[in-house]
């Protein structure tokens, strides 16, 4: 069922949330750890657990690997990712990821990134002008207070709706907020306090 018609209808929305572990910066080549939490509606229900390059170029393969074949991948609705950068400036090819998930899938901000601080940032890495052309494909950044949001496969006026229904207290979507805590937890012994 399409998600302008679960929230029409007021039916339960399946998600799944994800994040990236805390990580060393320029530790080399080393693996970072990302979780990924479904939840129906605000309800924990399921994860998964995976690992991509610090840096690398894998973040979109890894989550797909994490997602297809799985037996969550039938039951979601919709894919959200605490934005495109993952373990550093691994980022994820949100169109291609919507495209082999086929679902709508979200990166969401806290805020407005600093696009300028982030191209300096990433020109000190190999492959900058691949990186640079995937922060494009992530397309226009969408402003629905108290979300900031890209999207590829659904409707923006849709998204922020559904943002809000996946949203217990404060501005980030429970299974967002939950893959942060689980994945600091599970690397450094206990969750932080912002999620």
């Amino acid at each position: 069922m399409k998600l302008a018609s679960l929230v029409k209808l007021k039916r339960t929305i399946r998600v799944i949330g994800f994040d990236d572990a805390p990580f060393i910066r320029g530790a080399g080549s080393s693996k970072v750890h990302i979780a990924g939490v479904v939840c129906a509606g605000t309800r924990f229900e399921g994860m998964v657990w995976g690992q991509i390059q610090q840096d690398g170029l894998d973040a979109t393969d890894a989550i797909c690997k994490l997602l297809i074949g799985s037996k969550f991948l039938p039951q979601l609705h919709i894919v959200l990712l605490d934005g495109i950068g993952f373990g550093g400036f691994n980022l994820v090819n949100l169109q291609e990821l919507a495209s082999r998930l086929q679902l709508p899938c979200v990166a969401v901000m806290r805020r407005q990134p600093d696009l300028v601080a982030v191209k300096e940032a990433m020109s000190r890495l190999p492959h900058f002008q691949y990186r640079l052309e995937l922060l494009k494909l992530a397309g226009t950044i969408y402003e629905s207070p108290p979300f900031v949001f890209q999207v590829s496969g659904e409707e923006p006026d849709v998204v922020a709706l559904v943002l809000q229904r996946l949203t217990d207290c404060g501005k980030v979507p429970e299974a967002l907020r939950l893959s942060h805590l689980i994945a600091a937890a599970v690397i450094q012994g206990e969750s932080g306090s912002s999620a």
